[in-house]
């Protein structure tokens, strides 16, 4: 059989609800193929010629995570011994991938599985998520979110590859809706501006990727202004980190936070250094920031019931949508009162200018927690990372977690189990939802250009 340049060797797809069947396909990859994880289990062999060199690459995509094994050899047909190398690889692939995977407990398949991706079964206990550990291109991660709304409005990713890794937690307001479109586009707007620069990742990078996000909301806003007017007034905040070789970008909108946690010296002591910048009415700063931008409107953040909010409203001052506080044309009927200002939008109230720090990641920098602010209502900056620093690192971020839940039972004057009895949007009146993302560094692994490890992509089932 002759392989073509740019023609599939084989591919093979396979989904639990249609009784096993397998079927075997040409497909066409002229370029990366993008990895997702689902309910679906996808192996996918191809071939591409690239910068005169031929590549086979295989791919697994599964509830478990997902895999790309590559390989590259010259630009010559593979030899016999090559091809029935690269089919055994297949085969071994497919023995794991074609079975269902279960919910309970997790099975001998489940654990090889997971031992070959090097990401961990997402589990689940009661309306706690959670992935105990896995890898990914700098180092290991564990992710856990916890709902309390009705449908849970955290979002949250990890992608990760031989030339960085891109981090998000999208906290949305209003609804669930623009934090699922910011998982579902940001990272595709990033790849694709990266893309122009040849890989090189700068601030100006991540901006246009969050200016490129905000604009697509808008629109799809727009699209929908005579039949869901409602969606003018939903909104996320966003917290972004990406580690590109030595340098950590991290950028946020709202109130969502990243903190390092810094090893001290030679004594076994951490400290905890906050990275990101907060955009909330309560802090004095942000207030200060909105009477500098809007100094002829005296009710441009209003105190109530104790909490400071922009034109008494919302407490965020910077987002991805919440267009009823950006554009004029959004904020009039049909959207409800409440969100309406009784006076003319002759500027933008909101922003969704993120803010945009680097960080040359150093020897001592231990581990990253990045965060929605239901985490951080409940714990400080020095619990967190003490937490993580005194812990194993398997089931770190649903340690935390736990630790956050613990702490609003007792708020509350109630036991952990009486509040783990207590019905999703009921829990709304205890805690918020919680999103976590612990990222331990590898400094052997940040120093090298390319990291040969597989790809991870990997975006939080909750609500979807």
């Amino acid at each position: 059989m002759d392989y073509l340049p740019g023609q599939a060797l084989v591919g093979v797809n396979w989904k639990p609800d249609v009784a096993r069947k397998r079927s075997t396909e040409a497909v066409h990859a002229r370029d990366f193929i993008k990895m997702e994880t689902s309910s679906t289990c996808t192996v996918t062999f191809f071939k591409f010629e690239a910068q005169e060199t031929t590549h086979y690459m295989s791919t697994v995509l599964g509830k478990h995570g997902s895999l790309s094994l590559s390989r590259c050899l010259p630009a010559s047909r593979p030899s016999v011994i090559e091809r029935c190398g690269m089919l055994q690889s297949l085969m071994n692939l497919l023995s794991l991938c074609f079975k269902p995977f279960g919910h309970g407990s997790s099975s001998t398949s489940d654990s090889k599985f997971e031992s070959f991706v090097g990401v961990s079964k997402e589990r689940k206990d009661g309306l706690l998520s959670y992935r105990d550990v896995g890898r990914y291109g700098s180092g290991e991660f564990s992710m856990a979110a916890v709902q309390a709304n009705q449908v849970i409005e955290d979002q949250s990713q990890i992608e990760s590859g031989p030339f960085g890794t891109f981090v998000g937690v999208y906290d949305g307001h209003g609804g669930p809706e623009a934090a699922r479109f910011v998982c579902d586009h940001l990272f595709r707007h990033f790849q694709a501006i990266s893309a122009e620069t040849h890989g090189v990742v700068t601030s100006e990078t991540i901006q246009r990727a969050f200016c490129a996000t905000e604009e697509g909301f808008t629109n799809l806003v727009s699209e929908l202004w005579s039949t869901r007017p409602d969606m003018a007034t939903v909104g996320s905040c966003c917290l972004v980190g990406v580690i590109c070789q030595q340098t950590l970008f991290v950028a946020n909108l709202g109130d969502s936070r990243v903190v390092l946690g810094k090893k001290v010296g030679n004594t076994g002591g951490i400290a905890a250094i906050q990275l990101s910048t907060e955009h909330n009415a309560n802090l004095e700063v942000i207030r200060h920031e909105l009477n500098n931008l809007h100094p002829n409107d005296p009710q441009i953040v209003v105190l109530k019931h104790g909490v400071w909010r922009v034109k008494g409203i919302i407490q965020v001052s910077r987002s991805i949508g919440d267009a009823y506080m950006k554009h004029a044309r959004f904020n009039r009927e049909p959207i409800n009162s409440k969100f309406r200002l009784p006076e003319p939008m002759d500027m933008p109230i909101l922003s969704a200018n993120p803010t945009i720090i680097s960080h040359s990641l150093h020897p001592n920098d231990s581990f990253l927690v990045f965060a929605s602010d239901g985490l951080w209502e409940q714990l400080s900056n020095e619990k967190v990372v003490d937490i993580v620093h005194n812990n194993p690192r398997a089931g770190s971020a649903k340690r935390l977690v736990k630790a956050a839940l613990h702490e609003a039972a007792r708020k509350r004057e109630m036991r952990y189990s009486d509040l783990q009895k207590i019905e999703k949007k009921v829990r709304r009146h205890f805690h918020d939802d919680i999103t976590v993302i612990v990222l331990f560094l590898n400094h052997d692994l940040i120093s090298k250009s390319a990291v040969q490890t597989p790809p991870v992509s990997i975006r939080s089932a909750l609500g979807r």
